[in-house]
């Protein structure tokens, strides 16, 4: 679909009234978003009630690269909101909006209100540098610090893990996003547009002018978009609601943030089956994967990452553990007994250290809840911390776990106290003696 000189390019899936049109900001691409199962699992849920209209707006995505030199204007941006529902037939729809795309959709809504359902705002802010009447914002070294980051590590692993923190753990799922980083904008880009939005975007005078039912959901934990500038656009927009969202994860949506949404178009709470069970959490994963990659090449590693995978699932059902999920180079499964899971990873560790690999593991036992074939709760991520502190060919655990089995014969080598990231409090940690563990 052609806006100006450029293409925009967009989705249409679903069924239902009213219409739902997804606005993400630079990083967005409607083909690689599709890898990411948190995101998929939700927009089919909405899509079951609404039609759901998906794009990349221009210079991001699968749509045309605009010149770095010569940006569009906020105005021209917000054209592509218009174009779209033009050519899909809508006369007017709800908005989600996360990220700086959320001021494209605050003037869209201001200028076009009565093609305006509602506005759902997503980690947003009507302005992101302070000023002497909004000290909210980002001082100007801090913004320069941000942007510095951004053309230095745009499209990495280590950057996605930055904007979400609470899902560092998940190789895989970081790879995924920092691919589609890749494939939406180029460092450069990325630089060059950041800094034209951060440092000019300011919709506050618009606010006012909102007439669209609007609710703002943010993060609590971001240092890249504080809670205030949330709070801030739910104070100023009349009639809108806040919703403090748990965690940092500016990326990738929290189950809580799916559940607004629907409440939000059809005025009803979703009924999620969510069970909490006391269960022990085991991650693994391969010690200097990267560079046996490097050194064996990509076919040589396949197989023996094969032969890793099909080990590992061989004593996860000798010692009756359930597979969560893999993580590209390691393991998440839970077991109904400590015990049982201690000798798994001990089983695990002797396996693949016949394979030439040696692993980190990490246990810890507390409540999950349980949402389909998945877990999530603290203690998944107190299981991944704890094994991030593991040695190589090292299963460590945390003192829930060593007390937990007592008079199993199990033994354990104290390791101290940790400070686990995004966890608080101090942490005692123990190694399981190798000789113990079978």
């Amino acid at each position: 679909m052609a806006v100006g000189d450029a293409d925009v390019a967009y989705q249409v899936f679903g069924q239902g009234s009213p219409d739902v049109l997804f606005c993400y900001g630079l990083g967005s691409h409607i083909d690689y978003f599709w890898d990411l199962e948190q995101l998929a699992d939700s927009w089919t849920r909405i899509a079951s009630n609404n039609r759901s209209i998906l794009f990349d707006r221009r210079g991001t995505g699968a749509s045309d690269s605009v010149p770095r030199a010569v940006l569009p204007t906020w105005e021209e941006w917000a054209e592509d909101l218009g174009a779209v529902l033009d050519a899909v037939g809508s006369e007017h729809a709800v908005l989600i909006a996360s990220m700086e795309a959320g001021a494209i959709a605050l003037l869209f809504a201001a200028l076009h209100p009565e093609r305006v359902n509602g506005l759902v705002l997503i980690n947003t802010a009507a302005r992101f540098v302070a000023d002497d009447d909004y000290p909210i914002g980002f001082a100007p070294d801090a913004l320069e610090t941000l942007l510095g980051l951004i053309a230095a590590s745009w499209g990495t692993t280590e950057f996605v893990s930055l904007a979400s923190p609470g899902w560092a753990w998940d190789k895989k799922l970081m790879t995924s996003i920092a691919r589609q980083l890749r494939a939406s904008a180029t460092p450069r880009t990325a630089n060059d547009q950041y800094g034209y939005l951060l440092r000019h975007l300011d919709v506050r005078p618009i606010l006012p002018l909102i007439q669209a039912p609007t609710v703002v959901l943010h993060v609590g934990e971001s240092p890249f978009i504080p809670v205030e500038l949330g709070r801030y656009l739910a104070e100023h927009i009349t009639g809108a609601s806040f919703v403090e969202v748990p965690g940092g994860d500016v990326g990738l949506p929290h189950p809580l943030v799916h559940d607004e949404i629907i409440e939000f178009l059809t005025g009803e709470r979703p009924d999620v089956e969510v069970d909490r069970v006391l269960t022990t959490v085991m991650f693994t994963d391969i010690v200097g994967s990267t560079e046996q990659a490097a050194s064996l090449g990509d076919q040589r590693w396949r197989s023996l990452l094969d032969n890793h995978d099909r080990t590992v699932r061989d004593q996860l059902r000798r010692f009756r553990g359930n597979e969560i999920k893999t993580t590209g180079d390691g393991f998440v499964a839970s077991f109904d007994g400590p015990a049982r899971a201690i000798r798994c990873a001990g089983a695990i560790r002797e396996a693949t250290e016949s394979l030439g690999l040696w692993l980190r593991t990490g246990l810890h036992t507390g409540e999950c809840e349980v949402r389909g074939d998945d877990l999530s709760g603290l203690a998944v991520h107190i299981a991944a911390r704890v094994g991030a502190k593991a040695s190589a060919g090292e299963v460590l655990v945390s003192s829930t776990v060593k007390d937990l089995v007592i008079g199993s014969g199990i033994d354990f080598a104290d390791r101290g106290e940790h400070e686990l990231k995004g966890v608080p409090g101090a942490w005692r940690l123990f190694a399981v003696r190798a000789e113990t563990a079978r």
